[in-house]
């Protein structure tokens, strides 16, 4: 049987409106199977539970199964029917809700980017979801985005193009809002390979935080599966003999082996036939293996990139770049260029995007000392309190762990000065920070929208101060750590105009 056209289920428009349409009905069986709707009644159902227990065994725990199923459905059902979309003449409106009734509008140059993902059960059904974010005044915390869940492939990437590209710009010598012209469909522009992930790069994978907190996590559950096993199946380890050499090695070793092969997979998973195009005035983005992501990011909305690496990637010269949007949801993950890979690629992408405004300037020898300083402060404050210890208590245990970490704090104090730097360009910024994490952020000079200035108590006493520029992108605010005092308007001036060279510290 065949399906009827979206458009045909829909209802009747209003008069000069566009016609709205729905989803395709097979997104029924996607929220009945995975509760959506139904998650809330979780807790009612737990509460009938408790309250009439499982006495009639088999039959009570069907018929709250088929209960909860049905519910499902129907909740499914009336959310399905209740919810349609349509694109007008400039703006895309999302209509939903059965008691409260919710109409969204959303002018289509407002929309910063268009996501389209395919999860396992939604490629079993053959639908998409399309994840559009739109700076148009998301309420409360809800992020400022639309989702529309249960699209057809078709119909869902005619709507990317859609909102891509029904988006005016003012015709040459007319002013904006008296004339305006299409942009050229991007079936029409050419596709220009920008990266692609290469297999090679998964050997970095253990060294990335993110890939190893699932094998981790499998460890943990690992243990606790042990702990529940018969006492027949589980070594005596109270035994002398138990704890052996080759035994602790071996325990070590698949430990290690469970989290590199973890890793690994996890980051092949991810980023599963990983690549980044450019079709006309956008960056598209596809990947994974479970879940297929199609993320376009319009390049007129990039303002500035950020180069990050963790400590062991540095170690082996490797780095992630993203672009920071504005507008953009989830911008840790849609806005990444490189997800991993060599530190060369990672900085030829951003600079591909934004201009480099030359070597980093060192900030100055304060900020070397206060680093030193904090790096050794909890070293000092252990030998102290051993040094106590010894003397009241007989007991010398931290005053070698005191000694030892004080110790291990210059290099660390003088690891995180050398990560500091800023420059300035013609159009660009750029500051770094961080030694676990080092970022290195690239800001083109427009995304700046103020400046901040922050000193503690003691950064006032040794000359030096915190300056964040304010940016509608990413995290929000990139900031110089710091940095001298008397430098303070001069940079700010430099990277934004005479508009900043009022700006200084707090005396």
């Amino acid at each position: 049987m065949t399906e009827p056209p979206a458009a045909s289920t829909a209802p009747q428009p209003a008069p000069g409106r566009p016609a709205p349409q729905r989803t395709s009905p097979r997104v029924l069986a996607v929220h009945t199977i995975t509760f959506q709707q139904a998650r809330r009644l979780v807790p009612v159902a737990l509460a009938v539970i408790a309250g009439t227990g499982l006495d009639n065994g088999r039959r009570t725990v069907i018929a709250l199964v088929v209960g909860v199923t049905l519910v499902s459905l129907g909740s499914a059902a009336l959310t399905w029917w209740r919810f349609s979309y349509a694109i007008g003449d400039g703006a895309i409106v999302v209509t939903r809700g059965l008691l409260s009734r919710s109409v969204r509008t959303v002018p289509l140059d407002r929309v910063r980017g268009v996501e389209v993902e395919a999860p396992v059960l939604h490629r079993v059904f053959g639908l998409v979801r399309v994840r559009i974010d739109a700076a148009a005044g998301a309420i409360g915390n809800k992020d400022e985005e639309l989702v529309l869940d249960g699209l057809r492939p078709e119909d869902g990437d005619r709507l990317r193009s859609a909102l891509l590209t029904r988006r005016v710009r003012p015709a040459a010598g007319v002013p904006a809002g008296d004339a305006a012209t299409p942009a050229t469909s991007p079936a029409e522009e050419p596709e220009e390979l920008i990266s692609r992930f290469d297999n090679r790069w998964l050997r970095y994978a253990p060294l990335v935080g993110g890939y190893l907190a699932v094998p981790l996590a499998a460890v943990g559950a690992l243990f606790r599966v042990a702990d529940e096993l018969p006492a027949r199946f589980v070594p005596d380890f109270n035994r002398p003999d138990a704890l052996t050499g080759p035994v602790v090695a071996g325990a070590v070793v698949a430990a290690l082996l469970v989290l590199v092969v973890g890793s690994v997979v996890g980051a092949a998973v991810v980023n599963w036939r990983f690549r980044l195009v450019r079709r006309g005035g956008s960056l598209i983005a596809v990947r994974g293996l479970v879940t297929r992501r199609h993320t376009e990011l319009e390049i007129d909305r990039i303002r500035g990139c950020t180069v990050t690496e963790g400590l062991g990637m540095r170690l082996v010269g490797a780095a992630r770049a993203s672009a920071l949007v504005t507008g953009l949801g989830d911008a840790t993950r849609r806005g990444q260029l490189l997800p991993l890979g060599p530190r060369t690629e990672a900085w030829a992408l951003s600079t591909r995007l934004v201009d480099d405004p030359g070597p980093l300037r060192p900030h100055p020898p304060a900020a070397r000392r206060r680093r030193v300083v904090r790096g050794v402060a909890p070293g000092l404050v252990i030998l102290a309190a051993g040094a106590v210890l010894t003397v009241t208590e007989g007991w010398w245990g931290l005053l070698p762990v005191g000694a030892v970490l004080a110790v291990l704090g210059v290099p660390l104090g003088l690891g995180r000065y050398a990560a500091l730097g800023h420059a300035v360009g013609p159009r660009s910024l750029a500051v770094r920070a961080g030694w676990l994490v080092r970022e290195h952020t690239l800001l083109e000079r427009r995304a700046v929208v103020g400046w901040q200035v922050q000193q503690s108590l003691f950064q006032r006493r040794a000359g030096l101060a915190t300056l964040l520029a304010c940016v509608g992108a990413g995290s929000g605010g990139y900031a110089a750590v710091d940095l001298a005092a008397d430098e303070v308007s001069g940079f700010a001036r430099a990277a934004s105009g005479t508009w900043a060279g009022t700006l200084c510290p707090a005396s």
